[in-house]
């Protein structure tokens, strides 16, 4: 990764940089109201922004999710969603350097583990495996080797099974 890339935690004064960011990797909005909207309901959670010559090229936020068989947000899991770098930028490490960053500040902050759903080829060089091989489903029908999960703690998903459920502000992107 080019070394004048910085990742830092998000501040306030960055929210329409990262909004924009957004727009242009999906190209569409829908990802960009998602993180202001959970950035208005959901806490903790973990938002990490790339800057290079004092531009915002890149953006990840962890939030945490909810297992249908325990209490809800006493799970100890973050799901990564979403995540985007601008296509000028992409494969060049930016989006390697905010996954590693955000699962160590996750870990640090007390998180047991990470869910995404995701490229399947892409997400395992960090230690991601299919959900299912820790018992975990994902709410949304999709392909189950594109939802992933990774203990960040030994043992982190022992005893831990089933549904893993997203705060509902991710219902908007899936409908």
């Amino acid at each position: 990764m080019d070394k004048n890339i910085e990742i830092r935690p998000e501040i306030p004064h960055d929210y329409l940089a990262v909004s924009k960011v957004h727009q242009l990797a999906f190209g569409q909005e829908a990802e960009a109201n998602l993180v202001d909207q959970l950035r208005l309901v959901v806490n903790p959670y973990l938002s990490l922004v790339a800057i290079k010559q004092d531009q915002i090229i890149g953006h990840i936020f962890f939030t945490p999710v909810d297992l249908a068989s325990e209490l809800p947000m006493t799970t100890g899991v973050m799901g990564l969603a979403p995540m985007a770098v601008l296509s000028l930028y992409q494969r060049q490490g930016v989006g390697t350097a905010l996954i590693r960053e955000g699962l160590r500040l996750c870990q640090q902050m007390g998180s047991k583990a990470v869910v995404v759903l995701g490229h399947p080829e892409y997400y395992p060089r960090f230690g991601f495996k299919p959900s299912i091989e820790y018992g975990l489903y994902s709410e949304y029908d999709v392909p189950p080797e594109a939802f992933m999960a990774m203990e960040l703690t030994p043992k982190g998903l022992d005893g831990k099974s089933g549904l893993v459920k997203y705060h509902p502000v991710f219902k908007q992107i899936t409908e």
